[in-house]
């Protein structure tokens, strides 16, 4: 199956969408004003070491100082010797003030730091580097073990005598030519180096290395053999990506299209609608059943409903039927909005083991495609099935927007009844602590309606019991829950 890649270019953001079969599969928005650090290395200064948590809080220039754990530290770890040796504690590692280069694996995420390590890893086309383990990994998507053995011995083969590192194979190299594989090595050599140097001219903290932009990644990683057309909106950054693939990846050159249509390039393909669905609770499947997705700060979860769907044999069949339109809704979800972490899915309810046997096989091959790294566990006993997917980067509803002014990211606020009967209680306190000649009250519409209908005589009893009046006022401004009480 071909896959197109539209990129959508402007000063302010960089946007790239994935389409195969005329539906988006994938969606990646980076800003010029909050770019992604994750891959970036920087020269940092220890700030605080915490041997309780066996952590150390890095500054590395950020806004927040970004988090080291002990088990993400290269030099704790055993590298001669049994490999279940106890790792070394962080207060014998590190001290306040030791400058240390360090990378960013996780970015900055709601109200954490971002998350560091210190084994550097510096990604090229075909080939990852890693300057400090000197051992040859293959990428797991490469299953046939004599390919594996054969990749293993060609990059040996090409590494120079004096090579200290090591490398792991991406997936792109399964045929790669010599002198590409030669290139790469070439190019990752000098990228450390020039890192390195760096670090020992540079004060702490200091960015030694940035990764490549959004659009360069999407050369580097994005692009395979299924890949039909590569379209970029605009002209200045497709020449700029055109230099960029004459050194780096030239086999992408003759996909790499400017797009010069008068329609904007991701209404052209409805993605624009597909930004907006994705933001939504609510993800409607063909067959009439949906998805209920909420997102917060411990997890994700997904609710699968039947809906109107009632077609099929009997209600087994139908809800069979709903599952597996749903694990393939579920994958495409999780890659559209760039959910991470923790995520439990609430499929319907089944009670044939075949079923459920076939709906997780269907999960699973659904997910298979995949760039980032998950596991999926099997039914539990509460017949949830829970699974995990790295989380690098924020989501997509987290790029886009922000906790609602109104519910403060509750996702409800109160009604105005309810609304009501605090401003009652909050006068009752008040009348019994001051003595002002009136009350007012200053509330949104909808909250001085419901005074003057529905609990105009609860509002008249309490006037009558403090022995003061109360007088109403409508502030436009205020949102539902908000309101003040005046002592005149």
């Amino acid at each position: 199956m071909s896959e197109d890649i539209l990129i959508n270019i402007t000063p302010q953001e960089t946007r790239v969408a994935l389409i195969l079969q005329g539906a988006v599969q994938e969606l990646h928005i980076e800003r010029t004003a909050s770019r992604g650090r994750a891959g970036n290395v920087y020269l940092g200064k220890v700030a605080r070491v915490l041997p309780g948590m066996q952590s150390a809080f890095i500054d590395i220039g950020l806004e927040r100082a970004a988090f080291l754990h002990v088990a993400d530290i290269w030099e704790a770890r055993p590298h001669d010797g049994p490999a279940v040796a106890p790792i070394l504690p962080i207060e014998k590692l590190l001290f306040d003030g030791q400058a240390i280069m360090v990378q960013v694996v996780k970015d900055p995420i709601g109200t954490k730091g971002a998350r560091l390590s210190t084994q550097i890893s510096i990604a090229g086309r075909m080939l990852v580097y890693l300057p400090q383990d000197p051992h040859i990994g293959i990428s797991q998507r490469i299953e046939n073990e004599t390919d594996r053995e054969l990749l293993r011995e060609k990059v040996q083969r090409l590494l120079p005598p004096d090579e200290k590192g090591g490398f792991i194979i991406r997936t792109m190299a399964e045929d790669a030519l010599d002198a590409d594989l030669q290139m790469d090595v070439e190019y990752l050599r000098k990228t450390w180096s020039s890192i390195t140097q760096l670090a020992k001219t540079r004060p702490a903290p200091t960015l030694l290395y940035q990764d490549l932009n959004l659009a360069q990644r999407v050369l580097r990683d994005f692009v395979g053999d299924d890949t039909s057309c590569i379209q970029i909106d605009s002209r200045e950054n497709f020449l700029k990506l055109q230099q960029f693939g004459t050194i780096y990846t030239p086999s992408v050159l003759s996909r790499l299209m400017h797009y010069t249509g008068e329609r904007p390039l991701f209404d052209l393909y409805g993605v624009e609608e597909e930004i907006q669905r994705a933001l939504g609770r609510r993800v409607d499947l063909k067959s009439g059943g949906y998805l209920i997705i909420d997102q917060t700060e411990a997890m994700t979860t997904i609710d699968v409903n039947t809906g109107s769907y009632v077609t099929g044999r009997n209600f087994d069949d139908t809800i069979f039927k709903t599952n597996l339109e749903a694990a393939h809704a579920i994958a495409r979800q999780l890659r559209l909005r760039n959910l991470g972490g923790i995520i439990i899915l609430d499929f319907i309810d089944m009670e044939n083991a075949e079923h459920k046997s076939a709906v997780l096989n269907e999960l699973n091959k659904a997910l298979a495609r995949d760039r980032t790294k998950m596991s999926v566990s099997g039914f539990s006993a509460l017949g949830l099935v829970e699974m995990t997917r790295k989380r690098t980067r924020e989501s997509l509803a987290h790029i886009l927007c922000e906790p609602c002014s109104a519910c403060g990211g509750k996702g409800q606020v109160k009604t105005a009844r309810t609304v009501c009967y605090e401003i009652l209680r909050e006068l009752l306190r008040e009348a019994k602590q001051f003595n002002p000649r009136e009350f007012r009250i200053l509330a949104s519409q909808v909250v001085i309606d419901m005074f003057l209908e529905e609990e105009s005589q609860h509002l008249a009893m309490l006037g009558d019991f403090i022995g003061k009046p109360i007088s109403l006022q409508v502030e436009n401004v205020y949102h539902q829950e908000q309101y003040d009480v005046i002592l005149m």
